[in-house]
């Protein structure tokens, strides 16, 4: 154990990786602790002291751990933590791993040689409700028989009309996403689907990529099947964060 390191002080736990052979040789975590690994049988956590144990989620705390992530990105696939996980001290970490041992080896083994990849498409319109009107005759006839000049809308029209744009958006959103899904199939071995964050979303993607894979030739060729109105965004590498599935027993 590094020199640094001190008996009274809180873990934190940032990730898990194969093997105890990896040195962190000037990796700085959160608060600047030295980053160092804790082995136990066929898996090592990746770890810093700190000297609490309660950790707010803030910004640079969120920023460390990400950073400590992307070092270990470069050279392995972790099985990122989620943040906030800190236990007493170099038996405790051993413990989670001891009991998570299988669970680990599992999840590794699923992400050997991958890293997450992102992708967004969105509609790149000024408004996203005319877009619909102009493109979807029912909505635009709904629209006309609700709001036309000769009446005032009721509060049961606005909602009858809100819930008709939300099941076009919806059953637009499911065909796209389908599209995208079966051409980036022969481009990643997982993809799993986010909620939108916005109306103007069309989806929002993780994938699992093999780390020599042509994402960025997928995408390319995924929005060729749409018109100037979409708009497509990919970032990564990432830590496979959505694809570790981990009830971590503490």
């Amino acid at each position: 154990m590094p020199e640094e390191t001190s008996t009274k002080a809180e873990r934190y736990l940032y990730a898990v990786i194969a093997g105890a052979e990896r040195k962190m040789d000037g990796v700085r975590g959160i608060d600047g602790g030295l980053v160092y690994l804790i082995s136990e049988g066929h898996v090592s956590a990746v770890v810093s002291d700190v000297p609490h144990a309660k950790l707010r989620p803030e910004r640079r705390h969120l920023a460390a751990h990400q950073d400590v992530l992307k070092c270990l990105l470069v050279e392995t696939t972790p099985l990122p933590m989620s943040f906030g996980i800190v236990a007493d001290g170099p038996e405790a970490i051993q413990g989670i791993l001891s009991r998570n041992q299988e669970t680990f080896l599992e999840q590794l083994h699923r992400v050997a040689d991958k890293v997450e990849m992102g992708l967004r498409v969105t509609w790149d319109v000024p408004n996203i409700f005319d877009y619909f009107v102009q493109t979807h005759p029912e909505l635009r006839t709904a629209r006309d028989r609700f709001f036309g000049t000769h009446r005032n809308p009721t509060q049961e029209d606005k909602i009858e009309l809100g819930r008709l744009f939300d099941r076009l958006l919806n059953e637009d959103r499911e065909i796209y996403t389908e599209k995208v899904e079966d051409v980036l199939s022969d481009y990643c071995f997982e993809a799993k689907r986010n909620k939108c964050r916005n109306e103007r979303e069309v989806m929002n993607l993780a994938c699992l990529v093999g780390r020599q894979a042509p994402f960025e030739a997928g995408v390319f060729k995924a929005a060729k099947l749409f018109d100037s109105n979409s708009a497509f965004d990919y970032n990564g590498p990432w830590a496979p964060h959505n694809f570790v599935e981990i009830d971590l027993k503490l």
